[in-house]
Formats: C-alpha cells, structure tokens, sequence
C-alpha cells in the first residue's frame, strides 16, 4: 500500500518528509540500513529524518533518497517539497518511530489510492462469503491462512467490492515490524481522515466505514490494543484484517482462507477446459501464460494435475513454480521440483512472506516455518505427527494417531489452532474431510525426522491405518459393502504408505493390514500387486512364526486374488493349507471360506468334481451353522456346476434360491449378483431379450455399487446377447464400452474388427477378460456372414480365455470357430476343452455342431 498524499496528520493539509520518507521506504520493502545503502548516504541520516530530527535536509540528500527510492512525476515533486516547507507552515512536532503505510477510498467510494487488486482465480465464493461477514454484525473480521494463500489479495477485492456499502470511507493501513499500540492508532485514524481518535466519531457521523489492517502477525499485541480501542470509539466502523493467526478481540469473526481446488489424484484430465475447472490449475495457466507462448500441450496436462496437486493449491508456491516455465516444460517441473516444493523461493520484499535479509530471498520453507513456530510446543508435536497422513482423514483417525497407544484425547481443538493459522485443509462434509498442505506436511515431516521421531511416527502410523482396515474390511462382504469401500478408497494413499513402512519395520503388522485387503484390491483391478504384497510377506521370514489363523488368512487372500488373473492353479496347495490351519483352530468362518476359495481353483487345476464337492461342504457347513451369506455363495458356486454339466434348468433354480437368501439378509450385493448370472444363464437358454433386460439393470446397480469388475463382466453378456439376436448397433455400443481406451496396433488386429466393411478399427483382446469382447466380434461377424472374420474372431477368442477363470467362453469360442471354418480339427480341439474342463454342450451347440457335421458328411457323399 502506497502512502496517502492527501491524508496527513500534518498540520496545512500537506504530509510531513518523515511520514512520507517512512511511508516510500516501507512499500519499496527496503530496511533504513538498505535504503542508505542504495541512495549512498548514512543510515543516521535516513534514521533521523525518519524520526523528524533534521528539519532543513540538504537537497543533494533529498534527491539522492528520491532516486533510491523510484519517485517519479508527482510523488517525487511532492516528496521535494516536503523537504522544504513553507516559513509560514506551522512547526512539526518530531514524529514517533512508525513502520506503517496508509492509503483510502474517499468517502464517496470511488478507489483513490488503495493498490488495485489482482485478477483473482477460484476466489469468487470467498469474495461473496467475506463480504456478507462485513455487512452482517461483525466488527472485526480476520482473513487467517499460510502465507502465500492469497489473504491480502482477497482482501484488497473484497474493499473495493464493498466500497459503496461503507460512504465513510474505505482505508487500509500495513503493519510493519516493532509497531507499537500507538503507532497503530495513529496511523488507522490518520487514513480514515482525522488527526485525533476522539475526533473520528464524527468524521464517520454514524455512516460505516471500512478499514483494512494487513500483515497483524508483525505486531499482534499492539494491534489488537488499537482496534479494540478504536472498535469502541466508532461503533459504525468495520475493520478486516489479514494474518497468519486472529488478533483475537471480543466478537472477531476468523474465516480461514483456504488453498485453491486442485484435481483430485486419479483425475487424468482429457481437455485444457476440463482441467481449468480447477482454480489451481486455472491459475498455474494463466502464470504459466505470462512467461511462454505456447499453451500446455495434452501430454502436459497430467503433470501439470500432478503439479498443483504437490503445490497443495497454495497460490504463491504456484506462481513460484509457473515462474520456471519460461525454461522448462511441465513435465520436467514435476521431474525436478515435485519432491521440492519447500525450496521453491522467490527474490525481493515481499508484504506476504519473511525476508532472508542476508540473501533477499523467501522459501515456502521459511514460510511455513513462520506459521509452525506460532504454536504451542505440544501443538508442533502434535503436527509433527500428523504429517504421517498422505491424503484426508477423519477426527477419529487423528485421535488414534496423537493417542500414541494411550488414552484418546479430543483432537478438536487442536484441529482448531491449525486451521486458524492455516496449516490445515478442511473440504467437504464426509468424515475424511481434514488434510495438511503438501508444504506444511513435508515440512513438519523434516521436523519430525530432525527430532529424530520419524520411524516411531511411521509405526503408530501403520497400526492406526491397519485398525481401520481390520475394522472395515469384513463389511466389504455385507450390507455396508458401498460405505466400506468408499472409505477404504478414501484411505488408498495412506493404505499404501502404511504398507510400504510396514513391511520393512513390522512385517508381521504389514501381513495383518494385507491379509484384509484381498476383496478391496480385487475390486479395484489390483489383484495382481495385491497377490505379490501377500507372496512377499507370507515368504518373509520374520512372519514365519505369526499366527497360523493370520496367516491363513494371507494365503486365502493371494489364492482368491490368483484366481482372478488365471492364476489359480498355482495357489491349490496354499488353500489347502489354509483350510488345514482353520479346521485344527476350529475357525468356521475360515473353514468356509478355504473351502470356497478352492472350489474356485480347482476346476483350474482339472479337479472338476471335488470342486463341486467343496461347494457342498460349504452349503452343509453353513447351513449347519445358519451362515445365510455363505450358504448363498455355495449355492452360486453349485449354479456353474449345473451349468457346466448342462442342467440350466437346475442353475435358474439354484439362483432363485440365492436370490431369496440375499432378500432374507438384506445384503443387496449378493442379490445382484445372483441377477447377474440369471441373466448369463437367459442368454445360455437363448433368451436373449431377457438377457439384455436383466444384465441393463444390473450393470446399472452395479455402477452405484462400485464393483467395475463384476459391471464390466455383465455388460460381456448384454453384448454377447444382443449380438447373438443379431441386434448388431446396440452390441457395438457395448462393445465401445468394454474395450480398452488404449487401440492396439493395426497389425494385431483381425482385419474388419467391429465394422461390416472390415476397416480394421477393434483392439485385439490381451487379457482374458477381453474374451467377451472377441466373442461379441464373432457373432457380429457371423450374423454378417463374413465367416472368414468370424474365425478370426473366435480364434482370438479362444486364445485370450484360455488362461482365464471363465472357462465356457473357451468352449463357446471353438463353438463359433468350428462354425465358421466347418474345419473339422476344431472339434478334435473343442472335445478335448470340453474333456478338461467337464463342461457339456447345451443344446442349441450341440444342434449346430450336428448340423455343421452333416453338413460336411453330405458334401463328402456328393463328391
């Protein structure tokens, strides 16, 4: 803020040298000694015209401190002048010591000297929300945050923006260090129009008048001293204040100013505009607009996500970073600043951060530091601690955390004192709602490693995150299946973290948070990485002698994982000994569960009819016991065995049968999945339209509940059914959305792949899962009567199912194969799948297999 060449507590309406020296001195951002060094005079002489000692200075010293200090035009006629007052001008008293500059709106509203405000990004709300503070019955409103967040921006926008709510006048005043009470007070008043306190009643004459104070944290005590004084000398006057913590008066209002938006992790955005809905990637743009050309190109946009989301939203350490763009590309500032934001620094004064005198530098480091030494030593530890957490969590977690292992302390208060210094994030309305910037965590985790207490944080750490993962995971299998994997999904970095640390500190704990992971990962697409993290802590030898129930549990959990990814044979020996473990502890859920895992696997491995025997142990066992949720996983798994062999009609009933037990149990999960594979089974019949009506609604449910795997398999069977009712539109669409979104190369692909004039456009499948996609092709090829690309369909078909789980499709693919190509060594190679898999034809495969056969044996008689 500039100083006020209008308002003067100078007698004669004009402004004193010392005033005005002080005032030019402390908006270029320069110390006394700076000053004297720049203009070439003594620091004694500077101290002392500031302090009105030298009344007649020497011109050449006038000019000198006016080209020091940049005064040009007008101010630097003013500031001669100054320097030689008129004879008649009545004589000064000496000024006291006073680090402040002023400046106003006149009473009229319109903006005469305040400084104009940035274009501000992402701050509309705050603008709107700060102002209805100010017009509600607020005296004094305090805008708290880190430094660097934007308070003096935002406070600057939100004077102008209320100019004409307040005719008395609109002033701002910046304190300085070593301010006293009184240096305050005379400063406010003196920008507010008036030379005495007692005199500002009735320049306001009861109109309101809005005063900003900025940078309170340079001398809080005095502060508050003056605007507590000045508050009750001038009811009508409000006063909005800026710093890194509350002045703390009677009736203040403290609203932190939060870091800007950014991309939430695991956002890959498509488009510049989708990316720009975020204010901090909107405002790293339009820096990074101000020193290149060239806008980011697409291969730019997700580093730049990753960017802002380091940068926490924090505006100055992304103006820093957009700062750098003049010389390196998005990418390489992810590359080599990403894990060193704290270092980021900028050169020159600065009203908002703490000036490295020596070097004139600033770093987010000392920055953060600032706000860190503000608290109470207990508070810091307590930081210190927190900074374990890589994303958002909850109160609860907090607590368990600080506890330490002891009783739980009510962390809310706590929570308080950070947020009102603006080290702690707070977004949403969910529990997991409270998040450190990145800045501050790495910054109080350098403390915490400094203090030597890192690894002891670490440890509580692991164990807090593995409770909440014991504690939530049996859920994934009931009722609240959507709430625990949202939280989980809400907890992922700190899952991972815990992990990580764990499994080189405490593997034994590392085994407990892994072992009741399996059904999250296998949700979320990660059962590979999640099947070595059990491998690798099962064959660790510091869990060798963990308890044999934990452990079993860690092996059910990489079998299960195993099967999802064609792997399962390979893990048979490891459920039976699982199952050995839990049936000599006498552990009934365990026993159920080995039990249902190896049914799972051992078809896998050939053992088709002692999966089916599994599967009945389970549905005695559980029946015995009155298990409704494993009782109807039994009877699911019986389903595919009446399938295999044939008998749909026995799997529909076996279904109806789950279905009722699921509506029984209220677990609504289960249902669907009992509805999924009734729809698989319509299709199997051949009924085809009910297939589609059934697998639209369950793919729909699906999406709500959060199982993409289980959704991306029923929509295989609305796009085979549709596709084998020759409804060939509507199975393309599907196929749109099963497929990968990455194409496979032209020259992987079966030629004429999706479309009837062969351009060659579909992804070859390269998982078993994309199977289906193959076998849709088929039919669609097929019902075309491009026979030639049909083979190629079915064959590719056959191939990417051979190693999966869902054996029928292999089955299903050679059907087609031997159809297209009426080669009869398909059905040498179809008999033997059919042989190792124990699966019978249905009917209509065994019609068209008879039909292809006669077909062949009439063409051999004609010849």
């Amino acid at each position: 803020m500039t100083p006020d060449h209008d308002r003067s507590p100078s007698t004669g309406g004009r402004t004193g040298l010392s005033d005005l020296l002080r005032g030019h001195r402390l908006a270029a951002g320069l110390t006394q000694a700076e000053l004297a060094t720049r203009a070439g005079v003594g620091v004694r002489t500077v101290r002392d015209l500031e302090r009105g000692r030298s009344a007649r200075p020497q011109r050449t010293t006038v000019d000198l401190l006016a080209g020091a200090l940049g005064l040009t035009g007008t101010r630097r006629q003013a500031f001669l002048a100054a320097a030689r007052p008129a004879p008649s001008a009545a004589p000064r008293p000496a000024a006291r010591h006073l680090p402040l500059t002023g400046s106003g709106i006149t009473g009229g509203g319109t903006p005469v000297a305040l400084p104009q405000p940035v274009p501000l990004i992402g701050r509309d709300r705050d603008v709107v929300e700060v102002a209805a503070l100010l017009a509600a019955d607020h005296p004094v409103v305090s805008l708290v945050g880190l430094a660097g967040v934007g308070k003096t921006a935002l406070a600057l926008t939100v004077a102008y923006a209320v100019a004409a709510d307040h005719p008395a006048g609109v002033a701002g005043v910046l304190v300085g260090e070593g301010s006293e009470a009184t240096d305050v007070l005379a400063a406010s008043v003196a920008v507010l129009g008036v030379n005495r306190l007692a005199d500002l009643p009735g320049r306001l004459a009861g109109r309101p008048a809005l005063l900003l104070v900025d940078a309170v944290e340079r001398a809080p005590g005095p502060v508050a001293e003056a605007l507590r004084t000045m508050v009750a000398a001038a009811p009508g006057l409000r006063v909005l204040v800026t710093g890194r913590r509350p002045v703390g008066l009677p009736g203040e209002l403290v609203r932190p100013v939060a870091p800007l938006d950014v991309p939430p992790a695991g956002v890959l955005p498509a488009d510049p505009a989708a990316l720009a809905r975020w204010p901090a990637a909107a405002l790293f743009r339009a820096r990074l607009a101000q020193v290149r050309r060239e806008p980011p190109t697409p291969a730019e946009l997700p580093a730049l996500a990753a960017l802002v989301r380091r940068l926490g939203g924090l505006p100055l350490a992304i103006e820093l970073m957009a700062a750098r763009g003049r010389i390196l590309d998005v990418t390489e500032l992810l590359d080599r600043y990403g894990d060193r934001v704290l270092d980021l620094a900028t050169s020159g004064p600065a009203g908002w951060a703490p000036v490295d005198r020596a070097t004139g530098t600033v770093t987010l480091r000392e920055a953060v530091a600032t706000s860190y030494h503000l608290l109470a030593s207990a508070d810091r530890a307590a930081l210190r601690r927190l900074s374990a957490f890589c994303n958002r969590w909850s109160v609860e977690l907090a607590e368990d955390l600080l506890a330490d292992g002891g009783p739980r302390a009510d962390a809310v208060p706590l929570l308080d004192r950070l947020l009102e210094l603006g080290l702690l994030s707070v977004r949403g309305t969910g529990p997991f709602r409270f998040r450190l910037l990145d800045a501050v965590r790495d910054f109080a985790a350098e403390q915490a490693a400094a203090e030597g207490e890192l690894a002891r944080i670490r440890h509580r750490h692991a164990l807090v995150v593995t409770g909440l993962v014991v504690r939530n995971a049996p859920d994934l299998l009931g009722v609240e299946h959507s709430a625990a994997v949202h939280l989980l999904d809400e907890a992922t970095g700190d899952i991972t973290v815990a992990l990580t640390h764990a499994a080189d500190d405490d593997p034994v704990t590392a085994l407990r948070l892994a072992a009741a992971l399996p059904w999250w990962w296998r949700l979320r697409g990660r059962d590979v990485s999640g099947r070595r993290w059990l491998r690798r802590l099962l064959d660790d030898p510091r869990t060798a002698d963990a308890d044999p129930v934990l452990r079993a549990w860690a092996l059910i959990g990489s079998a299960r994982l195993a099967a999802e990814h064609g792997a399962g044979a390979e893990e048979v020996p490891a459920a039976r000994t699982a199952l050995a473990a839990f049936r000599e502890a006498g552990e009934v859920t365990g026993e159920l569960w080995s039990r249902l895992v190896l049914g799972m696997l051992l078809p896998a491995a050939g053992a088709h009819d002692e999966a089916r025997e599994q599967a009945e142990a389970v549905l005695e066992l559980a029946t015995r016991h009155g298990r409704v949720r494993e009782t109807a996983f039994a009877q699911t798994c019986l389903t595919w065995h009446d399938v295999r062999v044939g008998d749909l009609a026995g799997a529909r009933r076996r279904l109806a049968t789950v279905d009722r037990l699921a509506a029984q149990s209220g677990e609504q999960r289960l249902r669907l999945l009992a509805r999924a594979n009734l729809a698989e089974v319509s299709r199997l019949e051949g009924r085809y339209a009910d297939a589609v009506e059934q697998g639209r609604r369950v793919a729909a449910a699906l999406t709500e509940l959060g199982d993409p795997g289980r959704r991306r398999r029923v929509l295989g069977t609305v796009g085979l059914a549709l596709a084998q009712a020759g409804r060939g539109d509507e199975a393309l669409e599907v196929l749109a959305e099963l497929r990968p979104a990455v194409p496979v190369p032209a020259q992987r692909r079966p030629s004429g792949a999706g479309h009837p004039d062969r351009a060659g456009v579909a992804a070859e499948p390269t998982r078993p899962e994309d199977a289906v996609c193959a076998l849709i092709e088929g039919q669609l090829a097929l019902h075309r009567g491009d026979r030639e690309l049909a083979a190629e369909w079915f064959a590719a078909a056959a191939e990417a199912a051979a190693p999966g789980p869902h054996r029928r499709d292999v089955i299903e693919a050679l059907v087609g194969l031997a159809a297209s190509t009426a080669d009869m060594t398909v059905l040498d190679r179809l008999d033997q799948a059919r042989r190792a898999n124990g699966i019978s034809l249905l009917p209509r495969e065994e019609d068209l297999l008879y039909a292809l056969v006669a077909g062949r044996d009439l063409g051999t008689r004609r010849r």
